[in-house]
């Protein structure tokens, strides 16, 4: 062998090959990372967990568990209920906004914590916007303006000509300041004209006691509560708040037919995930949600808690979100209410 080539043959190979050499190495292990992606199981591989920002046995409650159930079948790994009340809503929804964004926490959210929560308080821990991915609409629920059963007002003419009549001497009922409850009866009095006092009380429960005892006159309830004392005729219900009359009180006019035209108001269930999950999973999640909201079983019973069954796209829903922020922050500032 020429002594050029022995010279050669012993020194380190050349740039150009440990170049190449990288190169080819790095080509590997891309081409590895691809392979264990595609062989990685698809979403969700554990359980799923759902925060529920209210305690057990209510609406969201027994709703979010009905959802739980069949959703969970069609993801094939169960979705564990976790019920975190307190703060309307927001410390619930706090937990889900700083979870980790993959899929495996989600949040029942709706009127409360993502729509009047961020015009109520000042300090809330969370954006209601920038801090959710919106997955999907579940329903709508709306309320019921109830009266006692004693009471003479046999509409919502006959109403709103009394409290024209008297102004500050008719009293409404509330479940708190701020509630949907006490926004509901400010957007009544804004479009009505009239001049009505406000009575808070702490929780849905007193301020129906005091109704049905004749202390206060009006009261824009929640239809879950409402509906079985308007049907043993304790109370007498005037309007229903959506848009569209309740197939469970199909004699009950909407607030638009009443006498105030263009009056809407709905408690909505959806559900989101924190910002930044990846969009594959949010249409996943929203795919399986479409499936159930179309089950014939499931919108029955629905219906049965008064919910109204409301599929969506996540663009829609946070379009409808947006809507909602906008016209709950108007009420709190048209009630005068300071943000805490």
């Amino acid at each position: 062998m020429p002594y050029s080539a022995r010279i050669t043959s012993a020194f380190p190979p050349s740039r150009h090959r440990l170049r190449l050499r990288a190169g080819r190495l790095l080509a590997a292990s891309i081409m590895g990372c691809a392979c264990a992606a595609a062989v990685a199981a698809p979403y969700p591989d554990r359980p799923i967990r759902m925060m529920i920002p209210f305690p057990p046995g209510g609406p969201n409650d027994v709703l979010g568990r009905l959802l739980a159930t069949e959703v969970g079948k069609d993801l094939g790994q169960p979705i564990v209920i976790e019920n975190k009340g307190g703060a309307g809503g927001t410390i619930g929804a706090d937990m889900v906004a700083k979870a980790a964004p993959d899929g495996y926490t989600l949040l029942l959210g709706g009127t409360a914590s993502l729509g009047i929560a961020p015009s109520l308080y000042s300090r809330l821990p969370y954006d209601a916007v920038a801090d959710f991915a919106p997955v999907g609409m579940v329903g709508t629920s709306p309320s019921l303006l109830v009266v006692g059963a004693r009471q003479p007002f046999r509409d919502v003419g006959d109403l709103i000509a009394r409290a024209k009549a008297a102004p500050g001497k008719l009293n409404f009922a509330s479940a708190g300041v701020g509630t949907p409850t006490h926004l509901a009866a400010e957007l009544f009095k804004t479009m009505a004209a009239v001049d009505i006092v406000h009575v808070p009380y702490k929780g849905g429960g007193p301020a129906l006691n005091d109704l049905l005892a004749g202390q206060v006159e009006m009261y824009f309830s929640g239809i879950v509560a409402a509906v079985p004392l308007v049907n043993q005729g304790s109370l007498r219900a005037l309007a229903i708040t959506s848009d569209q009359r309740s197939e469970q009180m199909p004699d009950v006019p909407t607030m638009s037919e009443a006498g105030l035209p263009g009056y809407e108001i709905q408690n909505w269930f959806a559900i989101f995930a924190p910002a930044g999950t990846p969009q594959p999973v949010v249409d996943r999640l929203n795919k399986s949600l479409a499936r159930f909201l179309a089950l014939p079983a499931v919108r029955s019973k629905m219906r049965e808690l008064n919910v109204d069954p409301r599929s969506s796209t996540p663009q829609e829903l946070a379009a409808y979100q947006g809507k909602e922020l906008r016209k709950w922050s108007a009420l709190v500032k048209q009630a005068g209410i300071t943000p805490e």
